[in-house]
Formats: C-alpha cells, structure tokens, sequence
C-alpha cells in the first residue's frame, strides 16, 4: 500500500494558489484514474484507488501547510506504513515552473509543510517536487505562494499535471525513470520533423549565403567610416 500526499491550504481562497500545486496533482491523478470519492479522514481528504496493482491512498492534509505532519502521522500509524511508503507532492522555489524532480529523504529547505511532515513521521519519505520558480527575492516568497498562478501558467501547468497523472502508474510501481519520462513527453515533447519542413510539408530551404565581400581592406575601412 502507498500513501501519497498533496500540500496545500484549505479553502477556496486558497484553491490556485502556487503553494497548493501538491492537491492539484493529487487530484487530477485521482479524476484521470477513477479513483473514489473524497472523504473525510485523518484531518483532511482521502481518495483510495489502484495503479499498477498497488492499492494507492490520495491524501490531502486539510490542517493548513504548516501541520501537514499531523494528518500524514495519522494516516500512516492507521495503515501501520513506514516512511518509505509515502511520496509527497509539493511545491518547490528552487526549480523552474513546470521542472520536476523526484527525490527521497534530506532536508526541508524551510519549506513549511516539508517541516511539519519531519517532525512527525522523519525525513526518509519520497518527495515529488513540482517548480513553481522563485520570485527573486526571500521577503517576497510569502506573498508570492500564497498568490494564483497566472493565465500566462496555464499551459505549463496543465501540462504538467497531464505528465504526472500519466506517469502515476509508473511511479506506483517504483520506476521513477519512466514516471519522470512520461512527465518529459508531455513538458518538453521530442521536436517533430515537421519543424523542419515548410508550407504544406515541403523542405524548409536552407538560408541563402552571403555574397563574397570582393572589397579590398582599404576599402572596407573607408567604408566603415563613411
């Protein structure tokens, strides 16, 4: 059985906001993959389903941010899961938006949520970061997860999310090689062949060359100056 966990705030307020990416992957892993209906458990919302065979549990703490450990803790001394059972979704400064990474145990980097879920269930837990990018400077960060993604977001994001609910199978059964891949193929997908070609599929031309400069270096000079 694997617990996996999506940070954020409850409340519609806080619904699309940045720093509630985590509940968004989790929710469109269990919309695109019929997974049960939410309900109310272990202080927050849980959704139960099966990917790659794996009974999978969605959890979405809704103690705020910083007391996610709270709920997480409940959930695993429930199920009797070790730490190695879950993997957390969250929201990562350090990466570009739409950039993923997968990693397992290490520090919290300050990130609220991260130091809840330390306190209370260790650090040798799997992470799931999803880049939101930083805003530049450390006072501004507050303000800057706590506020909407942008229109000008959407398309990454959305991608994003549609590469990590198709991976979900794949991170289930522990290949987080093909899991990160299927999120590739939807963030940054091979480039076609068709780039390459022209109007109604003809072979782009290649640019014309430079004529030869016959000019003698005296010459070029003085036109240099004129």
């Amino acid at each position: 059985m694997k617990l996996w966990v999506g940070l954020g705030n409850p409340g519609r307020q806080y619904a699309g906001n940045r720093h509630n990416i985590g509940w968004m992957a989790v929710d469109r892993i269990a919309e695109d993959h019929g997974f049960g209906p939410w309900r109310s458990k272990f202080q927050g919302s849980l959704s139960e389903g099966v990917l790659d065979g794996q009974k999978v549990l969605l959890l979405k703490p809704e103690t705020f941010m910083n007391r996610s450990g709270q709920s997480v803790g409940e959930a695993i001394r429930f199920y009797k899961l070790a730490p190695d059972d879950v993997t957390v979704f969250h929201d990562e400064l350090d990466l570009a938006p739409g950039r993923l990474r997968v990693k397992t145990g290490g520090g919290h980097a300050g990130h609220n949520g991260l130091r809840s879920l330390h306190g209370h269930i260790g650090e040798a837990y799997h992470r799931v970061r999803l880049g939101i990018g930083h805003p530049g400077h450390k006072d501004a960060v507050a303000g800057y997860v706590l506020s909407d993604f942008g229109k000008a977001d959407g398309d990454w994001l959305d991608d994003l999310l549609r590469g990590i609910s198709d991976g979900a199978p794949d991170l289930a059964g522990g290949d987080t090689g093909r899991f990160m891949n299927a999120v590739a193929q939807r963030t940054a997908p091979p480039r076609s062949s068709k780039h390459a070609a022209g109007p109604a599929g003809t072979k782009a031309k290649a640019p014309a060359p430079e004529a030869e400069d016959t000019r003698s270096n005296i010459q070029k000079l003085i036109d240099k100056f004129r």
